[in-house]
């Protein structure tokens, strides 16, 4: 289908816990009644600026390292940024933070950089604090299918 588009999950997932999160983000995009999107998951690693180029809107993963975001996601970006700055402005993401601590130094940094390349926010940030729950799971899943929705509906 020439109408179909493209829905980019870069989440690093070190833990079992931080796989559940990326799963749900996923399973929430990959909701039935979503018909006219492609969920594309990759770890940060895997993931680079040909994806960025190809994707009509992205999501954004992480756990909250030493204050920041991971290093796989800060890497995700040091390749990505160049080849896409002029190219991607505008593009709709978002992202949530599986934090153990405020989750603050993370969110600011991956603002500025996103804010460096004129990518637009759509959602506020997920920020999945303190000792893990399952709620996480359920807050990434709405997060996942409210993206994946939007992008459904020509709404981003």
């Amino acid at each position: 289908m020439a109408n179909r588009r493209k829905l980019l999950i870069v989440a690093h997932a070190p833990s079992p816990n931080t796989l559940k999160l990326r799963e749900a983000i996923q399973s929430g995009a990959c909701h039935p009644d979503i018909e006219a999107v492609d969920v594309i998951v990759k770890a940060p690693l895997d993931a680079g600026p040909e994806d960025v180029l190809a994707c009509d809107a992205i999501i954004l993963g992480t756990t909250e390292n030493l204050g920041y975001m991971s290093g796989a996601l800060k890497d995700f970006f040091d390749r990505s940024y160049y080849p896409c700055l002029e190219k991607t402005q505008g593009l709709p993401f978002t992202f949530y933070v599986r934090a153990g601590h405020d989750g603050t130094g993370t969110r600011r940094a991956i603002e500025s950089i996103a804010t460096g390349l004129r990518w637009k926010l759509i959602q506020d940030p997920l920020v999945c604090r303190g000792e893990y729950t399952a709620e996480f799971e359920e807050q990434c899943r709405e997060l996942g299918m409210y993206v994946a929705a939007s992008l459904d509906a020509g709404l981003i």
